[in-house]
């Protein structure tokens, strides 16, 4: 296989503080609506009665989600005018922008609401893993910006040797539809499916 970029999160670290998120809405300058990375929150857990009380058992994480820049794109798939490809050399998924006319195939297609629509533009836009600062040997906007080192990008072989993890995980779609590339080192309440 070809070198595939992808993005681990170890939620471990993530604070849910939305820093990634705010970070690629300006570097992308997004109108009102648009994000092409969000933080959710999982939350779950409940009270167990323990004699005359109660004991809490709740939990709270985060999943800082984007383009995953998936190995077997559906929004690749479904594009009729094929503005949406898989870069060949690093398996980045880019939108051709002149191609797109904007009937939104690809929104619906995604597992995860990477594509999102502009309307003032009437073509989609996405997560492009910010080529032009990695031209430079720079990092993802949203990667630099997590405070608490939680978000890292890379070769998915290289950050699955120095991180681990699993892409499967309460809270994102089965991975076997999309072959997402992202590894989550998981909370330790978090369910892995």
């Amino acid at each position: 296989m070809a070198k595939q970029l992808g993005f681990h999160i170890d939620q471990n670290r993530c604070i849910g503080c939305f820093t990634c998120q705010i970070a690629c809405k300006d570097k992308n300058d997004l109108e009102v609506g648009q994000r092409w990375r969000r933080v959710e929150e999982i939350a779950g857990g409940g009270y167990t009665r323990v004699g005359q009380g109660l004991q809490a058992n709740v939990y709270a994480y985060w999943i800082s989600i984007g383009c995953n820049h998936c190995q077997d794109p559906l929004c690749v798939k479904n594009c009729p005018t094929k503005a949406l490809y898989k870069r060949p050399e690093d398996g980045i998924v880019v939108v051709d922008e002149k191609k797109c006319i904007g009937c939104r195939y690809c929104v619906w297609s995604c597992p995860y609401g990477a594509p999102q629509y502009n309307p003032q533009k009437g073509k989609i836009g996405k997560c492009n893993f910010c080529l032009d600062l990695l031209e430079k040997g720079e990092q993802p906007a949203c990667v630099a910006a997590c405070p608490m080192r939680a978000l890292h990008a890379g070769d998915l072989k290289e950050l699955a040797q120095k991180y681990g993890g699993t892409d499967r995980i309460k809270g994102l779609p089965d991975p076997s539809i999309t072959k997402p590339s992202i590894l989550i080192t998981p909370h330790r309440h978090a369910a892995v499916e």
